[in-house]
């Protein structure tokens, strides 16, 4: 595709390259910034078949996200047993859109053969993804067994009254859910475990007592009571969480080197007020009174503010 400096990049056109076929030239044209361009490239790769298969999986190595999940569409369209293994791989790619695409393209793809992994994909540790394979799993018929693959499911689908309605048997699953990236995901699996009030979930709220969000670890301190934890028990654990404070030696560095940039970094919206009026104050003072005069009130100041700052995030409480 051409671009001349200074305007927008010539739209390639699909058609024409569908019917050459030029399939180095679609697969560039996955990464374009028009999703319309994209879709249609992806759609035109799928339509070449096995043809387009080869340039596909090297496709899946770009580091361009969107060539990538392109490729995966083009793939899931070929419905070819070439593309499965691809499709498959791709499930435990670093990304989590890519393994979300991965999940969705392996339903539309229609093979039996994709069920084993997309079933183990319920376990991810990215809601999206998991999600992606409850869908992808109903297209392809696919029912749970036993009480685990039950909780996954509906974990997948985050149906936290019918994961409730489970009893204990959702616990072990509603404790995978506090793997997950989403504060509010762990949050929910922790008050869902909370109103179950089974002692078996006393591991779980223990872990949750310790997360770093305060969110999931104040719904811990909720929940513990109704499943057996003796509420002179739960401070114990909450004392393990991860601290949270601002460093003081940072702050009262940044307020030396940038007069009130140390009170911004603790919060205090008004520290770039401070750092606005020290710059005007500085030109001035170098301006019209000499850099060794202005050395000499500034230095002392700016010292002050340091100290001030460092004493400030010495107080603070931890998150």
């Amino acid at each position: 595709m051409m671009k001349i400096p200074g305007f927008p990049p010539v739209s390639p056109d699909i058609g024409a390259m569908a019917a050459r076929p030029d399939v180095a030239g679609l697969v560039k044209a996955l990464g374009y910034p028009d999703p319309d361009i994209q879709w249609q490239a992806a759609d035109a790769l799928g339509a070449l078949g096995p043809a387009a298969t080869e340039a596909l999986a090297a496709a899946l190595g770009s580091r361009n996200r969107d060539i990538r999940i392109g490729a995966i569409e083009a793939l899931a369209a070929q419905k070819s047993t070439g593309a499965l293994p691809l499709l498959i791989e791709t499930l435990s790619d670093r990304g989590s859109e890519i393994r979300w695409a991965a999940a969705l393209a392996l339903g539309s793809a229609g093979d039996a053969r994709a069920i084993p992994p997309l079933a183990g994909a319920l376990g991810d540790p990215d809601k999206y993804v998991r999600l992606g394979a409850t869908h992808a799993l109903q297209e392809l018929g696919w029912e749970p067994g036993g009480a685990d693959e039950w909780g996954l499911y509906l974990l997948g689908m985050m149906n936290w009254p019918a994961l409730e309605r489970m009893g204990r048997t959702a616990i072990p699953a509603l404790e995978h859910a506090l793997a997950d990236r989403d504060p509010s995901v762990r949050a929910e699996a922790v008050g869902v475990i909370g109103r179950i009030g089974d002692p078996m979930g006393i591991r779980a709220l223990t872990l949750a007592l310790r997360d770093e969000c305060e969110e999931v670890r104040w719904a811990a301190v909720r929940a513990a009571p109704s499943c057996g934890i003796s509420p002179l028990h739960v401070p114990r654990w909450l004392q393990k969480r991860p601290r949270v404070r601002k460093h003081p030696v940072i702050a009262g560095m940044l307020n030396f080197l940038l007069p009130g940039m140390g009170y911004f970094y603790l919060g205090m919206w008004w520290g770039i007020v401070i750092f606005q009026l020290d710059v005007s104050a500085t030109l001035w003072f170098f301006a019209y009174m000499g850099t060794e005069i202005a050395y000499e009130i500034l230095f002392p100041i700016y010292v002050l503010l340091a100290v001030h700052a460092w004493y400030l995030s010495r107080r603070m409480p931890e998150a």
